[in-house]
């Protein structure tokens, strides 16, 4: 059921909502306490606005309340200030959202072993904030997905509470921008995009942001909002396997791909400087493209530059191992097969300990099927217990540890590394242009 604004503008619910927004009186309610909820705790805290954390990971709550922070872009000392001042209340007790009035979802959307969008964790989410659905909530939804995932699929799962849409309770679409690992923009400097179907609702849901963020930028609909996010990621994908094709060609030219970079980035328009490396990782740009290409089945029309640079970023890894292998074989005369090799940088970029979907992962894959003998070093990945790169030992960063190795590959440029102990010791593979 779709009523008209003026209708929205006319119940009790809504004027009521207004009035706390205009007043600053607005519960806040994030449900998913991981890289995108916590900071956005501290943004919204941080300016006043009281927040209600939910996750049903217990150890995550516990931590939080003993002022422990497991995000590395925050610290314990914020997170036991915003604790002791009353504005956050960590919580696994899901009844302490109906507080809210508006809940933010900060859950993940990963992919399914078929390579489809894995909306599992919106759909537990989504159930989850139906069980306890008040009149008057407005529930956003911050995961990257599909176009169409809020009002398809997050609307229908609300109003198994019985409530009815745009008359009950309302929704909104608002696409996380976090950048971790980067020291110049944070959440509340961030802009963020806005989307929602109703312009009372879009209208009221930039001003509760605008209490912790500094700039919204409204946009017509939540399948608006919902396709700007994958704009952004899918510009980069392309992007970036665009240089990574051009990085294979002038491999077979003996032109180094980086200094053409560097020089085309001197002109001062037209030209936005992206960079070759052993793939792609992370939790948006090697998924998020898949999600469209998936949605657009259902209009029976062509993504294949979409697929064509996802199927080149994923081809790097192999390249990678490949070059390695032939200039390990003809500097030094030796083949993977034996060889003792340092893995530099697990993590998926520089200065973050996440490894999800890291390129190291293929890269560890194809260097032990050559039975190469591997170790890592990784000052951000303090463990690999139960993780994929489990078994592999780590090494000190020491002129006599590092004269052990064969050779290094470097996967993860981390600012603070002395590379120059690794290039006095051992023979270097470089992917990531840390070494001019």
């Amino acid at each position: 059921m779709t009523i008209s604004s003026q209708d929205i503008e006319l119940t009790d619910c809504f004027a009521d909502l207004s009035y706390k927004v205009s007043h600053k009186q607005a519960v806040l309610g994030i449900v998913g306490l991981g890289y995108v909820g916590v900071p956005l705790a501290v943004a919204s805290c941080g300016h006043g606005v009281k927040t209600v954390g939910f996750d049903v990971e217990q150890r995550k709550i516990n931590d939080l309340k003993n002022g422990v922070s497991y995000i590395s872009s925050v610290s314990d000392d914020k997170i036991i200030s915003l604790c002791d001042g009353g504005l956050f209340i960590p919580t696994a007790d899901k009844n302490d959202l109906k507080q809210a009035d508006f809940i933010l979802l900060c859950v993940p959307t990963p992919l399914t072993k078929n390579h489809t969008p894995d909306m599992s964790y919106v759909i537990s989410a989504s159930e989850l904030v139906a069980s306890i659905l008040r009149k008057g909530q407005v529930v956003i939804l911050e995961s990257t997905t599909y176009p169409g995932t809020t009002s398809d699929l997050i609307v229908p799962i609300l109003e198994s509470s019985g409530l009815k849409y745009n008359q009950d309770f309302f929704v909104a679409y608002s696409p996380e921008r976090e950048d971790p690992g980067n020291k110049d923009f944070h959440t509340h400097s961030i802009p963020k995009v806005v989307g929602a179907d109703n312009p009372k609702i879009l209208e009221l849901t930039a001003a509760f942001y605008r209490h912790f963020i500094k700039k919204i930028v409204t946009v017509s609909s939540a399948k608006t909002a919902e396709s700007v996010k994958l704009m952004e990621n899918i510009f980069r994908c392309v992007n970036i396997a665009l240089v990574n094709e051009m990085k294979m060609i002038f491999d077979n030219m003996g032109i180094d791909t980086f200094e053409v970079i560097d020089a085309a980035a001197t002109k001062p328009f037209g030209f936005m400087p992206f960079y070759p490396g052993p793939g792609i990782g992370g939790h948006c740009i090697p998924i998020d493209p898949l999600y469209l290409t998936w949605k657009n089945h259902e209009y029976k029309s062509s993504t294949r530059f979409i697929e064509l640079a996802t199927e080149i970023n994923q081809s790097m890894p192999a390249y990678v191992v490949q070059k390695f292998s032939e200039s390990l074989n003809d500097t030094l005369g030796k083949a993977l097969n034996g060889a003792k090799i340092l893995v530099v940088g697990l993590a998926y970029k520089k200065n973050v300990s996440d490894c999800r979907e890291s390129p190291a992962s293929d890269v560890i894959r194809l260097l032990k099927q050559r039975h190469a003998d591997l170790y890592y070093y990784d000052p951000f990945v303090k463990s690999v217990s139960g993780t994929e790169f489990d078994g592999i030992p780590t090494t000190d960063w020491t002129d006599t540890a590092l004269k052990n190795f064969d050779a290094a590959i470097i996967l993860t440029n981390h600012d603070g590394i002395d590379w120059n102990i690794l290039t006095e010791n051992c023979f270097v593979f470089d992917t990531r242009n840390v070494i001019k």
